[in-house]
């Protein structure tokens, strides 16, 4: 594939997160301009950190003058879940080269979704320039959303409440989607279970994790009757 055509893919595979990155990043832009913080500072944050979530919490404890540790205890326990999004692609992140480091860097639940959908497009040189195009659209998004609402967070004076719905709705028409297209549904259905029990267990304050650990080792066992199927 050229150059070009590996754009338009990766520019189109990605509108759906650009409709909920820039609305998010302008809300996430708006919440540090309230606190009193330069626009640069939001420039800065997705640029540098961008970490979805972990940024909105990292407002408050910018505010709040939070020593380092804290931050950074508080940045591992929210973003967690990467880890695992990491170990289903660190082998061809490593193949990536240089490349791999900005991939891992930006491995945003959304890249990762997109990643994972993406399938089998061209040959391997093509798929890992449009991973690479995708994961570099997506944070540019972000970056134009939240400096936009620094920018403008004294002129925008609307209700944005309950916009990040359309992150949920991203995910969700994503996984009907790998659903319809994939074969075995085992590792969705044990993937559901365990999130399932653990919501009711732990609550949504902190099922995420625990279900993920026990969803991967749930899958390592039965890895002799996942894999064959693919």
């Amino acid at each position: 594939m050229s150059s070009r055509a590996i754009i338009k893919q990766a520019l189109l595979r990605t509108i759906p997160v650009m409709m909920g990155y820039l609305v998010l990043g302008i809300a996430f832009g708006l919440l540090l301009q309230k606190a009193g913080y330069h626009w640069v500072w939001a420039l800065g944050i997705s640029l540098f950190v961008f970490a979805g979530s972990m940024q909105f919490v990292l407002v408050g404890l910018l505010v709040q003058q939070a020593p380092l540790t804290t931050v950074a205890v508080t940045t591992l326990l929210v973003n967690s879940r990467h880890l695992f999004y990491g170990l289903s692609f660190i082998e061809r992140f490593k193949k990536m080269g240089k490349r791999g480091l900005y991939m891992i860097f930006a491995l945003t639940d959304e890249t990762y979704a997109l990643l994972c959908a993406a399938g089998e497009v061209g040959s391997t040189e093509d798929r890992d320039n449009l991973a690479w195009w995708m994961a570099l659209l997506n944070q540019s998004y972000w970056v134009i959303g939240s400096t936009l609402g620094a920018l403008l967070g004294s002129y925008i004076t609307f209700n944005i409440t309950g916009i990040e719905f359309a992150m949920t709705a991203l995910f969700t028409v994503i996984v009907v989607e790998q659903w319809l297209n994939s074969k075995n549904h085992l590792p969705s259905i044990v993937g559901f279970v365990c999130a399932t029990i653990a919501l009711i267990w732990l609550g949504p304050a902190q099922f995420l994790l625990p279900a993920l650990i026990v969803t991967v080792l749930m899958l390592l066992i039965m890895r002799n009757v996942v894999e064959p199927s693919r």
